[in-house]
Parts: C-alpha cells; sequence; structure tokens
C-alpha cells in the first residue's frame, strides 16, 4: 500500500490525545493544574487538526473514476450543480450537511449530491473521515473512502476500468454493472462499454491537464 496516496488511519490518535490531556499525574499540584491542562488540550487540538487535513490525493486516474460514477449516477451533465442534485433530478440548497430529503419517483430513495450518497452511507463516511460538510470536496473524498472501503483504490490508480473493477464497486452504486452486466440492486444500469468509453476519454483529458498544469487541486466546500 502506498501510504502516500493513501488516507493516512489515525483517527483514534486524535483521541488517545483527548484522554491524555484529561489525565493528570497524582504529582501535578493544584498551581499547576490548569496551567498543564490547558497545555494538553491544546496539542490534543492540533494533533487533531493535523488528522483533519489528511485527505485522499486526487490524482487523475482517481477523478476519472469518479467523474464515471457521477457520469452513471445521472450527475456528471449538471456540472457543479450535480454536487447539488437529488434522487430524481432536484436540487438543495446547503452544503451545510446531508439534505436527507426523502424523494419518491420510480423509487423511493434520500439519495442525495455527485455521487448519490444514501443518508446513512454518508453519516458514516463522514464519521471516519471527520467531514464537517456535505460540501463539493468532502463529496469526492468520501467517494474515494467508499472506493477503498471496497478495496477498489488499487484498481483504481491503475488506470483501467476493468469489469472487475466496476462488479467490485457495483455494491456500492447500483447504477455500476456487476460482472452478469446487472445492477447489483435490481435497479437499471449503465453498460460496461459505455463507462468504459466515458471513463477512456476523460482519463486522457485529466492527463494532458495534469501534465500542462500540475496535480488535480483538492477541491474545497
Amino acid at each position: 500500500m502506498d501510504l502516500a496516496l493513501r488516507l493516512r488511519s489515525g483517527f483514534g490518535l486524535g483521541l488517545c490525545a483527548l484522554s491524555a490531556a484529561l489525565t493528570i499525574s497524582a504529582g501535578e499540584s493544584a498551581t499547576n493544574l490548569q496551567g498543564a491542562m490547558a497545555a494538553r488540550l491544546t496539542a490534543a487540538r492540533e494533533l487533531r487538526s493535523q488528522q483533519q487535513q489528511q485527505t485522499y490525493v486526487v490524482t487523475p486516474e482517481r477523478k476519472a473514476l469518479l467523474n464515471t460514477i457521477r457520469y452513471a449516477e445521472g450527475t456528471w451533465k449538471q456540472g457543479e450543480q450535480g454536487y447539488r442534485t437529488l434522487y430524481g433530478g432536484s436540487t438543495f440548497d446547503s452544503y451545510d450537511k446531508h439534505p436527507e430529503r426523502v424523494i419518491v419517483k420510480r423509487y423511493t430513495s434520500a439519495a442525495a449530491g455527485a455521487y448519490q450518497f444514501l443518508p446513512r452511507t454518508w453519516a458514516m463516511a463522514a464519521r471516519k473521515l471527520d467531514l464537517l460538510d456535505f460540501g463539493p470536496r468532502n463529496q469526492d473524498q468520501a467517494a474515494l473512502f467508499l472506493i477503498e472501503r471496497r478495496d477498489a483504490l488499487d484498481e483504481a490508480d491503475a488506470g483501467e476500468l476493468t469489469p472487475q473493477l466496476l462488479a467490485k464497486l457495483a455494491p456500492e452504486w447500483a447504477s455500476l454493472p456487476t460482472l452478469k452486466a446487472r445492477s447489483y440492486y435490481g435497479q437499471p444500469v449503465k453498460k460496461a462499454v459505455d463507462l468504459q468509453e466515458f471513463y477512456e476519454d476523460n482519463l486522457e483529458v485529466l492527463r494532458r491537464q495534469a501534465a500542462q498544469n500540475g496535480p488535480i487541486p483538492l477541491r474545497f466546500s
């Protein structure tokens, strides 16, 4: 595993540091108690801040896969507005949090955002990554987390959208085909050949842009 391209683990360190900040030894006098508490709490906050800044690097290969997922989920053509898209095509106004709005159309769903996160899935990813809002940058990060959770990030980094990679991600995104060319959840699905064509075209553009302009910048909410 290339740790330079991973979200470094260590979410528990902040809690450990906070616990240490609250642990005062018996040898400390009452006079020094307040100062010691303040210093340790400050150290814990600094560590927590450093952990929150650790993110997935957005390479052309990863961005192309993210864009392909958006294409499959129907949020690509909307551009930036795709990050505000609810299931069914309407939009929400605020990025403060997942809208958790249930829409009844062909199906009933509360999916939202560029990657059509269900509220429970978003809550899990946001908790793991300490994401404080539902903004575009955080949506990208959460989607990469879900890709890694399906043990698919190494394949994503290889720069090839294989049927096997799509099948790994099919339980996460209903629009992606399994190896049997069906949705994991029995919903409408994009054909693998169409997704591969979109991916390859998009990756070519992103690699060309990266060669001219440098690394793809991280999105910010």
